[in-house]
């Protein structure tokens, strides 16, 4: 049963991307992007040159050649590491969403790693040491219950309490720089999934996050951090992953593609109820429902929403565990009934305000089964009340209204911190 739903499932993944590929057909690369780890070695080379490292990366810390920075530098005499710092999924990115990491070796370069993602979250000062020169460079999504900014957050925060310069190494936003939705995180609801006062889906590249985590007293009042952020080249707001010639490089086990990293600022919202955001299968966020769903029926609700940009289909669909992606998935062996997401246009597509309608959609149907997870929910979201809102019938349309003045304000108090 199994291998016939993984079978259904890698067709339907197939049959995605091509539709989403057809669709985006008219979008061309204008000029290769390179990445800030590319300028550092060509251009900036002495800013590290001679100097002991510590590098806080992953796996997507790839310059155009396709080797990892941490490959290439190990192998110069030039420089020397002597610390790797890693985020949620591990230096290599292997684990799976929500797994402690431990310390322990590299397995590539032996080189010591340091686990920011279990117990600890910030390097500390006996980890920074021998460090002369901190360095952070990770692929981010957009979203702001993304981890890895979390990660950049701590990571600008040390570095400020130790004086060691950091340097971060900016990447592309993959789903655009232009785009900034959903309500600002709150007082109170601080978490890692939630570090900073920013809206969902934040529109800036890590190295504009850094500049303005350091700049506006967010990693706390009398705090600064000696940063230089090391810029791209080539690469402007409008352009989303695939227009930038650079490989995808999957940044999580649960987004392998663009069009995934699209939805998820909305999609994402589900983790805090009992419906299944897809986990289990080949497609998450693309794919979500559950037993007490009807697909028909929600399809109808959602259809009547005026929502741009997607075309929804009935999914039916048994969540399972898979290795290094999946671990006890909702309704793990359970036959879910659902939808599933494809982008038509992503330009007029706003998942964020999607998210929101879907969950008064469910609430609307299902008011008897649909439950949200109070924590959880409120942690992802960053609003209490919105929460209450759902449960109590308000409407999707007066939820968006309702954070619409501080999401205008927040796009205002960015600009003084974009970088392109």
């Amino acid at each position: 049963m199994y291998m016939k739903i993984f079978l259904l499932m890698s067709v339907s993944l197939i049959f995605s991307a091509f539709t989403f590929s057809k669709a985006q057909d008219k979008e061309t690369v204008k000029e290769k992007v390179i990445p800030g780890a590319n300028v550092l070695l060509s251009e900036n080379f002495e800013l590290i040159k001679g100097k002991r490292l510590g590098i806080v990366t992953n796996h997507s810390a790839l310059l155009t050649n396709g080797v990892h920075l941490v490959d290439t530098l190990f192998h110069r005499d030039d420089v020397k590491i002597v610390a790797l710092f890693g985020p949620e999924h591990g230096i290599r990115g292997d684990a799976p969403d929500g797994t402690s990491i431990t310390n322990s070796k590299d397995s590539k370069t032996g080189i010591q790693v340091y686990s920011l993602y279990g117990k600890v979250n910030k390097p500390s000062k006996e980890m920074l040491k021998d460090v002369d020169v901190l360095i952070y460079d990770i692929q981010d999504v957009g979203a702001r219950f993304y981890t890895f900014i979390s990660t950049l957050f701590y990571t600008v925060q040390a570095a400020a309490e130790n004086h060691i310069p950091l340097l971060v190494l900016d990447r592309p936003n993959p789903i655009s720089g232009h785009k900034v939705g959903g309500p600002i995180r709150k007082e109170g609801l601080s978490s890692f999934v939630g570090i900073a006062p920013i809206p969902i889906m934040h529109g800036m590249t890590i190295g504009e996050l850094a500049t303005m985590f350091n700049q506006s007293g967010m990693i706390g009042k009398d705090l600064k951090a000696d940063l230089k952020v090391v810029k791209m080249k080539n690469w402007d707001r409008d352009m989303f992953y695939d227009q930038t010639g650079l490989k995808w490089t999957v940044p999580s086990p649960n987004i392998p593609n663009l069009e995934t990293a699209i939805v998820y600022p909305g999609m994402c919202l589900i983790e805090g109820t009992n419906v299944s955001e897809g986990r289990g299968t080949y497609s998450p966020f693309l794919t979500f429902g559950a037993p007490f769903i009807s697909s028909k029926e929600l399809i109808l609700q959602l259809d009547g929403q005026s929502i741009a940009g997607i075309k929804l289909e009935p999914a039916d669909y048994t969540p399972v565990e898979i290795a290094n992606m999946a671990s006890k998935p909702k309704f793990e062996n359970k036959i879910c009934h659902g939808v599933k997401i494809s982008i038509i246009d992503r330009d007029k597509f706003e998942p964020v305000e999607f998210g929101f309608k879907l969950l008064c959609s469910l609430q609307k149907l299902y008011p008897s089964q649909f439950k949200m997870s109070d924590d959880r929910f409120d942690r992802l979201c960053g609003d209490r009340p919105i929460r209450k809102k759902i449960l109590s019938g308000v409407s999707s349309k007066e939820i968006i209204s309702d954070y619409k003045q501080e999401l205008n304000e927040f796009k205002e108090f960015r600009k003084k911190y974009l970088l392109y």
